[in-house]
């Protein structure tokens, strides 16, 4: 087990909480586009309000982050999930929107079935086809999502995202991401990277 990532079960589900207080919550995506010197999810930079080199606010279960360097600039949007230990259990985290499409990783724990991939469901709507896993890191399995105009619609009218996987063992393992916020963050978003 690695400190900082834990698997979710039924009765750990009713003590995870949604972590706010960690000012960079995948700082391994974050840090990987500063270092490279790309702007993985940025444009050329007008500024962040006030000339802040960074930014960071919350809408409800989402967090706004900006980051200034130079002329660039990357925005995300994210929710992490952890544990009342602190264990985080899963991490998503979305760059700004591109038109009509946000792109991003999900981060969830090891001890799942890799082949299986995981589903996505909003609310009581249909699951969508499963992803596949990208890799495995030290913070966990990856999973690219791309979620496309129907389901940003769908996304912002909604209450949750609920993310199945598969244990090793076979069993299901779910997770549950609110969707609290999310519109409200991601039109900040929109604006922020311009």
């Amino acid at each position: 087990m690695v400190p900082g990532v834990a698997v979710s079960t039924p009765s750990q589900a009713a003590s995870i909480t949604d972590s706010h207080d960690d000012p960079a919550p995948q700082r391994f995506e974050l840090a990987q586009a500063q270092s490279s010197g790309q702007p993985a999810g940025g444009a050329t930079a007008s500024g962040l309000p006030g000339g802040a080199s960074s930014l960071n606010e919350t809408y409800k279960d989402w967090r706004a982050t900006c980051a200034q360097q130079g002329n660039q600039k990357r925005c995300v949007l994210s929710q992490v999930q952890a544990q009342q230990n602190g264990q985080r259990v899963l991490a998503i985290e979305l760059d700004a929107p591109n038109g009509n499409t946000v792109s991003g990783t999900l981060v969830l724990p090891f001890g799942l079935a890799l082949d299986s991939g995981v589903t996505f469901q909003i609310d009581d709507k249909p699951a969508m086809q499963p992803l596949r896993f990208r890799t495995c890191v030290p913070a966990g399995c990856l999973v690219s999502v791309t979620f496309e105009a129907p389901m940003l619609v769908a996304l912002r009218a909604g209450t949750g995202l609920k993310v199945r996987a598969v244990a090793d063992g076979g069993g299901a393992t779910p997770f549950s991401i609110s969707l609290q916020g999310f519109a409200a963050a991601l039109d900040r978003m929109a604006v922020l990277s311009r």
